[in-house]
């Protein structure tokens, strides 16, 4: 077995092989012990790497495909993504076509000596080359002009994020590629099989999303220095909700409920009653700071997750209020007991003794001394004010105190122990009514 030693852009290479054969130009060295097979001694003859093929013609096809390696993260806080890919382009120089039906895989570092597409990625933050142990790039020629050029690159893309319903929420996000300096007259873009084209979706597993579809597309970009081709990889996240339903969603739910265990706790017992409330309203507090924190930079979003603990919050800071109510009107009650024992019971006693004549008698004489025209005291809750005859201002001040006495009269609780009654019915109602509500909005609209 000889081994041919050949030059291909300037570089010498050596191929071992059974027949005598030469890529481009053979070395003098060796020429008079090598023969040429059709069509290679004129490879490289006249290539510019600086012009495209076909160049002043019809534009380069370029079919691209993806394998798409892994998505090692998805920030909420930096709104990006972060995926490593394998992208392959092929295309077709005609001044690179040789005769034969084979094709070589070229050393990585001869891409220096071809032109290939200036393809980016768009929206791209950062991006690298893999070069462990050497550069991550493959060359492949065949003998119909085609160039298979792959690269494995990890870039950092941006990803416009709706965080309104976090974290039931479904995320949309690009990988795009375009040209940057060819515009459509110099360079085409396609999708080499479609949606075929990209693989490694499927079997994708992320800490929290799950992917629900994928699909390609064929753009265009319009820039103010022309209209520059662009392929389109979109792909839809799903948030996997159930972590955020053990970590906050049971805990917030579970504090509501333990809220409620004050109204089975009677009103004299101030320092239990009052030691759940304060506890339970700290411990929400808590967990709405928690739940914050980890999503610092987008606070300015109001998200579903902040909805709920606010829901929550509001309902344990009710109980709370609930049993202020409840304690201030039973001690009202009570200073108001105070007074009737003693004299007050005398005094029934006697009027019960009084004839009904003698009551009638005592009123009609009593009120006809109070009233005056020049002057009025008004000593009962409801006095009929258009039945005297006074001072504009004083029938305005008459009517605004009777208005006061019966506005207090429909807040003034008679029964105090209703509150706590009332209480354990409706504020579990109420709570799930808002649930209903509010899971079958963020889930369903």
């Amino acid at each position: 077995m000889s081994c041919k030693y050949f030059s291909f852009f300037g570089l010498c290479l050596f191929l071992p092989t059974q027949r005598r054969c030469s890529l481009g130009h053979v070395s003098s060295l060796h020429s008079s012990d090598t023969t040429s097979l059709p069509g290679f001694e004129n490879l490289t003859m006249g290539y510019n790497k600086y012009l495209r093929p076909y160049f002043g013609g019809e534009p380069v096809q370029i079919a691209m495909s993806l394998d798409i390696a892994s998505i090692s993260s998805i920030s909420e806080s930096n709104m990006d993504y972060t995926a490593t890919i394998s992208l392959r382009q092929r295309w077709t120089d005609p001044r690179l076509v040789f005769h034969g039906n084979r094709s070589f895989t070229l050393d990585a570092r001869l891409a220096e000596l071809l032109w290939v597409p200036d393809t980016y990625i768009v929206e791209s933050k950062r991006s690298f080359l893999h070069d462990v142990t050497v550069g991550n790039r493959l060359i492949r020629l065949f003998s119909n002009g085609t160039i298979l050029y792959a690269l494995r690159i990890t870039t950092t893309v941006a990803c416009n994020m709706d965080l309104s319903k976090y974290p039931m929420d479904t995320q949309t996000c690009r990988l795009q590629l375009e040209s940057w300096g060819y515009d459509e007259n110099d360079v085409t873009f396609t999708w080499l099989r479609g949606n075929d084209s990209v693989h490694g979706m499927e079997q994708l597993r992320l800490s929290q999303y799950t992917v629900e579809r994928y699909y390609t597309l064929v753009s265009k970009s319009q820039q103010e220095t022309g209209s520059y081709p662009r392929l389109i990889l979109q792909f839809e996240l799903r948030r996997n909700v159930l972590y955020f339903i053990l970590e906050t969603y049971v805990p917030s739910t579970l504090l509501v409920m333990l809220s409620w265990v004050s109204f089975w706790i009677t009103l004299d017992s101030v320092p239990a009653r009052t030691c759940i409330g304060v506890t339970t309203v700290l411990s929400m507090t808590t967990l709405m700071i928690g739940s914050r924190s980890s999503l610092s930079k987008t606070n300015c979003f109001i998200k579903a997750i902040d909805v709920y603990l606010g829901i929550c919050f509001s309902f344990i800071f009710g109980a709370l209020v609930e049993y202020a109510v409840a304690h201030y009107s039973s001690s009202q009650k009570c200073a108001a007991k105070v007074p009737q024992e003693g004299p007050a019971n005398k005094i029934t006693k006697e009027m019960e003794d009084v004839n009904i004549t003698n009551i009638l008698n005592n009123s009609i004489t009593s009120y006809k001394q109070k009233i005056s025209f020049t002057s009025i005291e008004i000593s009962s809750d409801n006095v009929n004010c258009s039945d005297l005859t006074t001072k504009s201002h004083e029938k305005i001040k008459c009517v605004l105190r009777n208005k006061m006495h019966r506005i207090i009269g429909y807040f003034t609780i008679q029964n105090p122990g209703n509150v706590d009654h009332y209480s354990k019915l409706l504020f579990p109602l109420f709570f799930m009514l808002v649930n209903v509500f509010y899971w079958a909005y963020y889930l369903y609209f």
